[in-house]
């Protein structure tokens, strides 16, 4: 449908440009942290992240998260392809992260994210985190 081209052809690579990139990834990531502070257990390396602050403010967050925003563009964009290698992430905390990124998303790109495109974003998302579950990660 229109609706998953315009996604996958407009917004995920503008999202993943470099200026906005980092700022998206990095938003996208920390609200993950924060939000499911549970997901912390596998960024221990990243120093502390004992408040929203110093997550939000914490650059291996910020360019972590820009790496995440960018993999997760390329999983959407070749979902027929995904390699079992491909992504290393627990199923349960990818569609955790598929909504984050939603909200995010629709927070930074408010005209073109309508409920449309809201609406279809759950059926790539779901058929990537249903990859990464078959694949065993």
């Amino acid at each position: 449908p229109w609706c998953i081209s315009l996604l996958m052809r407009r917004l995920l690579p503008l999202a993943c440009e470099a200026s906005l990139g980092e700022k998206a990834g990095g938003e996208i990531l920390g609200s993950l942290l924060v939000v499911y502070p549970w997901t912390q257990r596998y960024f221990e390396t990243f120093g502390y992240l004992g408040s929203g602050c110093a997550i939000m403010g914490n650059p291996k967050v910020k360019a972590h998260g820009k790496k995440v925003l960018i993999l997760f563009g390329k999983a959407i964009m070749l979902m027929d392809d995904l390699k079992g290698t491909f992504l290393h992430v627990d199923p349960e905390n990818f569609l955790l992260l598929s909504n984050v990124i939603l909200i995010i998303l629709a927070t930074h790109f408010s005209k073109e994210f309508t409920l449309q495109i809201q609406a279809f974003w759950q059926e790539p998302t779901n058929a990537v985190a249903n990859a990464v579950a078959l694949k065993g990660h």
